[in-house]
């Protein structure tokens, strides 16, 4: 397995055809804005080779017998599934951050189950190609970039009607030694930290949007693919090398990621127009993904509780019941929504492929819960923190010689807590709040693994409603009738 270091110098000897403001990128990795989300990915290189971690991290490869980071396993017990939240839940509270690693972790076991019962139903070598690629990223320990989301175009048509064919990824070439694809790929999590890009559909395909049915596996740094990175709130403060940016060594990062005629090769193709397997494909890979915000999201809400309790300490008001109330509520939510994730995790069964999958309905509930948790939580944090959240000068003024003086004086708190560590503070606070970081605490808790919308109707479909009402006629002793009764 790699070492942090060597993940990073990987990353930079990849040819990245990138654009960050508006300007073209030769080596991303040594971008500010870029760096911090690099940094929160090495982390998980670094974890797995400590050994307090390695119970968590790594995992005895069912394929190769080998020891790998447990970001490119399939899954193989329930135990598996636990320690996967569990492992997500610590990468949170070592980063504050998205460390990016996880959807392309779950794009591999929804692939892994996905191609498997392609290949049972149809006789094609889906699951073996699939296999191989595999092995390739266990053997190099690789980031994958799990790539699902489209831009979509007019969210009232289908992907075939659309005037504007790229806003879906699709085919347009079939060759003897692979095919041709065209489209993009928006909110694409850490794809400027990734090795491969693993292409998945954004949504159930119909006949018509057969072409649209595509999956694949190619390098990142593969011709025809260029890469626009996203922005976020307050981004520019990295370039400035000082503590106001809030969370000083780790970030994330995303972008809208352009396929224009890229080649991908056959033994690199794991769907090809088979629309009838790209809903399931997609089902399985947000029941996953659901299941990872019960871990990650938990880790950094756990440093955002930290940073409101230090807060009320240095301002002097931790023993105030009303701040006691609003701490244990703030941890309450957040262990509901771990819970949840634990929950769909040792409920998981096993599938016909060998790979477990998660208890589908608990991970909806999990996820559901994370659209709401968190924006209580940062409310509450904000409660804590009180308005210099977001009114305190630069870090630059508290250096200044002469300003800097006044407000060492005039912004400081408790006794023993220099003023610039309450500042310090505050900026976390702020970061995951309003900041860079609310991208991946709060807004990708909204968005990521789809919206609200789409958990309620996942959970409708497996609430198995009619037994309950049963059930509820059985204790009521209601009989069934065509007349009034």
């Amino acid at each position: 397995m790699k070492t942090a270091k060597e993940y990073i110098d990987s990353i930079k000897t990849m040819k990245f055809n990138a654009y960050i403001l508006g300007k073209k990128v030769d080596c991303p990795a040594d971008h500010p804005l870029v760096r911090p989300s690099l940094n929160a990915v090495a982390m998980t290189y670094e974890l797995a080779l400590d050994p307090e971690f390695q119970h968590l991290t790594t995992v005895t490869s069912n394929l190769t017998g080998k020891r790998v980071n447990r970001f490119t396993h399939t899954h193989q017990s329930t135990h598996d599934l636990v320690n996967k939240v569990k492992m997500q839940r610590l990468l949170g509270q070592k980063t504050a951050t998205c460390f990016q690693r996880c959807v392309g972790m779950d794009a591999i076991n929804a692939l892994s189950i996905t191609t498997y019962e392609m290949d049972q139903d149809l006789g094609t070598e889906y699951n073996k190609r699939f296999i191989d690629f595999l092995k390739y990223v266990q053997d190099n320990d690789l980031v994958c970039d799990g790539a699902m989301t489209d831009p979509k175009g007019d969210r009232g048509k289908r992907p075939h009607q659309q005037e504007e064919k790229d806003v879906f990824v699709h085919v347009v070439e079939e060759r003897e030694d692979g095919i041709v694809v065209r489209g993009a790929k928006c909110h694409q999590t850490g794809a400027l930290n990734s090795h491969e890009i693993i292409v998945m559909p954004t949504m159930s395909m119909k006949v018509e949007d057969a072409d649209f049915a595509v999956s694949f596996a190619v390098p990142s740094d593969t011709e025809g693919i260029t890469y626009i990175l996203g922005r976020q709130p307050s981004d520019t403060r990295k370039l400035e090398g000082t503590f106001d940016v809030g969370n000083i060594n780790y970030g994330g990062q995303e972008c809208l990621v352009i396929f224009d005629n890229v080649f991908v090769p056959w033994e690199r193709v794991f769907m090809f127009r088979e629309y009838q397997y790209s809903g399931k494909l997609v089902e399985r890979f947000a029941s996953y993904h659901r299941q990872s915000y019960g871990g990650c999201k938990c880790g950094v809400t756990d440093v955002l509780i930290g940073a409101a309790a230090n807060l009320a300490e240095y301002h002097g008001v931790e023993n105030a019941s009303h701040i006691k109330d609003k701490l244990v509520e703030m941890i309450h939510l957040n262990e509901t929504m771990h819970a949840c994730g634990l929950a769909c995790s040792t409920e998981g069964k096993a599938t016909p492929s060998g790979t477990y999958f998660v208890d589908s309905l608990l991970a909806n509930v999990c996820k559901l819960n994370v659209t709401r948790h968190p924006y209580e939580i940062a409310r509450l944090a904000e409660d804590i923190a009180g308005g210099l959240l977001v009114t305190m000068p630069s870090a630059k003024d508290l250096e200044h010689p002469v300003v800097g003086e006044y407000m060492k004086k005039l912004y400081r708190g408790i006794n023993g807590i220099s003023t610039e560590c309450r500042l310090r503070m505050l900026r976390l606070v702020e970061n995951l709040t309003v900041g860079a970081g609310a991208v991946a605490y709060r807004t990708e808790s909204m968005h990521g693994a789809g919206p609200p919308q789409a958990m309620k109707i996942m959970i409708a479909r497996q609430a198995n409603l009619e037994h309950k009402k049963e059930l509820a006629k059985e204790i009521a002793e209601v009989i069934t009738c065509d007349h009034e009764c």
